[in-house]
């Protein structure tokens, strides 16, 4: 049988409160697991963060010194010291209190930190989580061949990966390697998503960002080049050239955002196009009920969490039909497509889901159904409780 508490490594540059798809994913894994003790290697992106932290059964170690200020995302070499102070960490962890396994969540910098670990400790039992969301050619090479050489080099060590879509296990696959893969989709958290609001809260939130009777158009994204937010913002500059009554909130950061707001400026769309930076995860429900339409006009995509938690929310969704999006959006019944880079035809399917109710109805009832049945974070961690069971056990 397996020991109560039994000690699991958690290698990821980034975590709480600086929180994307993956980091969500840990959290949301852990807390349903509470027989396990996760020890959270990341990186201290903020001087104001706390360096250690307790909640729950979770252990998080935040390295380096961090920076002031919200967008400051880490100089390469920032990142290089954490995956050698990772590494140390978890040497000193491991003398304290026995890790029985390693995660590394992301074939990058985290997963660099867990390789140096596992050779450390070849025994130690080594679980890789490819959420990878960039195109096939980044996910090869890489910045520096950290995700193409360091990738592979982790895939080959690796004694188990998981996946989040048939596009990732088809990549790895590809790429020779020996353990088993499984694809175990990102979850939603389906009490929190599904919840309702009542008007008067809904007005509340519309009336602070100043949304009166405009239609509403939403995305949560990282500001990357992969998720094509300079898409969207041509799109609402078309769309306003017929209907100025047009609100697009864009909740997420990352390094793009001072050239995508100097875009939405030169577009003369900037009093449209808002930029509320993060927002917490629990409280994203509520500005997805206030709006009409998901976009992300992604390039590429691992998986597609921000869509999955628009269908739980009963928002209707546009995307692109690359990557891992393909597992769960089916054009016209599940949402709608759009074709990449194309800011006129994104600018049509926005016109398309607000002006036709029967379509509306119908998308925004297929994704809820999808989504209960076969992405609840509850049906993922008992999946995630199988694959660590399996590995300490043997």
């Amino acid at each position: 049988m397996i020991n109560k508490k039994s000690n699991i490594a958690v290698f990821s540059l980034a975590f709480s409160p600086f929180e994307g798809g993956a980091e969500v994913a840990i959290r949301e894994i852990a807390v349903r697991l509470p027989d396990f003790n996760f020890f959270i290697f990341t990186y201290k992106f903020n001087k104001n963060w706390l360096s250690k932290e307790r909640r729950d059964n979770m252990e998080i170690i935040r390295l380096g010194r961090g920076r002031s200020g919200e967008r400051y995302y880490g100089r390469i070499w920032n990142k290089i010291f954490y995956i050698f102070n990772a590494w140390q960490e978890a040497e000193r962890a491991h003398k304290e209190t026995r890790i029985e396994m390693i995660w590394a969540v992301m074939a990058s910098y985290g997963a660099i930190a867990a390789l140096l670990f596992k050779f450390n400790h070849p025994s130690i039992p080594f679980l890789l989580t490819i959420q990878e969301g960039d195109s096939e050619g980044h996910l090869n090479f890489g910045r520096l061949g950290l995700v193409g050489f360091f990738g592979r080099l982790a895939m080959r060590n690796a004694d188990y990966i998981q996946v989040i879509s048939a596009f990732l296990r088809d990549f790895v696959r590809k790429r020779g390697v020996a353990c088993p893969v499984e694809v175990i989709p990102n979850g939603v958290d389906l009490d929190i998503f599904g919840a309702r609001y009542t008007l008067s809260e809904i007005k509340a939130i519309r009336s602070n960002l100043g949304v009166k009777d405009e239609y509403v158009v939403i995305t949560t994204s990282r500001l990357v080049y992969k998720n094509g937010i300079d898409v969207l913002i041509e799109a609402i500059a078309e769309f306003k050239k017929r209907r100025p009554n047009i609100k697009c909130l864009i909740i997420g950061d990352g390094p793009e955002y001072k050239k995508l707001k100097a875009k939405s400026e030169k577009l003369k769309v900037d009093g449209n196009v808002l930029f509320l930076g993060q927002v917490l995860h629990k409280d994203l429900p509520l500005y997805l009920k206030i709006s009409d339409v998901f976009v992300r006009p992604s390039r590429s995509e691992g998986l597609g969490n921000s869509f999955l938690e628009a269908m739980a929310a009963g928002v209707p969704v546009v995307g692109t039909p690359v990557g891992g999006i393909i597992d769960f959006l089916r054009d016209e019944e599940t949402g709608l497509y759009m074709a990449v880079d194309d800011y006129r035809d994104l600018s049509d399917k926005i016109s398309r889901v607000i002006g036709d109710p029967d379509l509306r109805k119908k998308v925004v009832c297929n994704a809820s159904a999808l989504v209960k049945e076969n992405y609840s974070w509850d049906r993922v961690s008992k999946l995630f409780r199988n694959i660590f069971n399996k590995l300490i056990n043997e």
